[in-house]
């Protein structure tokens, strides 16, 4: 008997906000056109006054949990991948425990930029294999819109605002890369390429949340090779080959660099799961909203071997390979 972390329910929610390209227009030496050719964005949601990272965490974990079929005290724990939390602390993940009026099990924060989801399920997985959870609220929100310098037009039109949950659950499998759930995952970091990708601000350097610096031409030529190189690593793991694929969930950062990593691992776009068009790059929320999404579409389906890989800032980079 083995142990698998398997996917009992999925959830999103975006802010009511549409911001659709034409917006930066009024403001910034832009278009539509330019926006959608070098990124495939057309729009994204930006999250209200008022409305917080917290918000739309807990906004996704009650659409996953009714998914389920379950509520809040039947979760154990609560990883919530964010970079941009209500509060220096508490965590995120309180705040959405509090939220869901959930006063049992334990909740806290990953932070790993854009790959933050891949390393929250790499956690959760950890924790029901050792058995100290059964099921496990995991979930990427982020309000980057909060972050962004409106006068640089190569990193604000990028960015939006959202959240998204799935409950992993602890069931028995056969050891075999036919069971459903988590099979391998693949995780990786390296701090020498901090000045690529950064916020200039913080609580130990200038006091202030800071703003997003991104050089981006840079960041693509890293995203391509290590995003190939880490799926490839993760199914390799679990015995898999890309032929074997369903569906590639990538993190949503542009579609350049979707394409690009879809033809190096030999996928073709047709089973390449797609939102960046509506969302923008929502960091740690891409992935579980896409997922979401795809399900929802009804292009995921169960059986469907699913592999998703991210990178972000740091950098810091991963995939897991799973069966829905």
């Amino acid at each position: 008997m083995t142990i698998r972390a398997v996917v009992r329910g999925v959830g999103h929610y975006l802010p009511e906000r549409v911001v659709p390209n034409t917006w930066f227009e009024e403001f910034l030496e832009t278009s539509d056109d330019w926006i959608r050719s070098r990124t495939g964005i057309e729009r994204r949601h930006f999250a209200a006054e008022g409305e917080t990272t917290s918000d739309l965490g807990a906004q996704a974990a009650r659409a996953a949990l009714d998914d389920a079929g379950l509520t809040p005290q039947d979760i154990d724990a609560i990883i919530v991948a964010t970079s941009t939390a209500d509060y220096t602390f508490p965590s995120a993940a309180t705040m959405v425990q509090a939220k869901l009026e959930m006063t049992s099990g334990f909740a806290f924060d990953i932070q790993a930029v854009c790959a933050g989801f891949i390393f929250a399920l790499s956690n959760a997985n950890a924790l029901i294999l050792s058995g100290q959870a059964r099921r496990v609220l995991v979930i990427g929100a982020e309000t980057f819109s909060r972050i962004l310098d409106f006068t640089d037009r190569s990193t604000c039109v990028l960015f939006g605002d959202g959240a998204g949950a799935l409950v992993l659950e602890a069931q028995e499998g056969e050891g075999k890369a036919s069971d459903r759930g988590i099979l391998s995952t693949d995780l990786h970091s390296d701090g020498r390429y901090r000045e690529l990708l950064y916020v200039d601000g913080g609580v130990s350097t200038t006091g202030t949340a800071g703003k997003l610096r991104m050089q981006g031409n840079q960041v693509f030529r890293h995203a391509v090779e290590k995003l190939a190189q880490t799926a490839h690593s993760a199914l390799d793991k679990a015995g898999l080959a890309s032929g074997d694929v369903d569906w590639i969930v990538p993190h949503q950062a542009n579609l350049r660099i979707i394409s690009a990593t879809a033809q190096r691992m030999q996928v073709p776009m047709e089973r390449v799961v797609v939102t960046v068009q509506d969302h923008g790059n929502t960091s740690a929320a891409s992935i579980p909203l896409a997922l979401s999404v795809g399900r929802q579409r009804g292009q995921i389906k169960p059986g469907d071997l699913i592999v998703s890989e991210a990178i972000g800032g740091g950098f810091s980079w991963g995939s897991v390979v799973l069966r829905w």
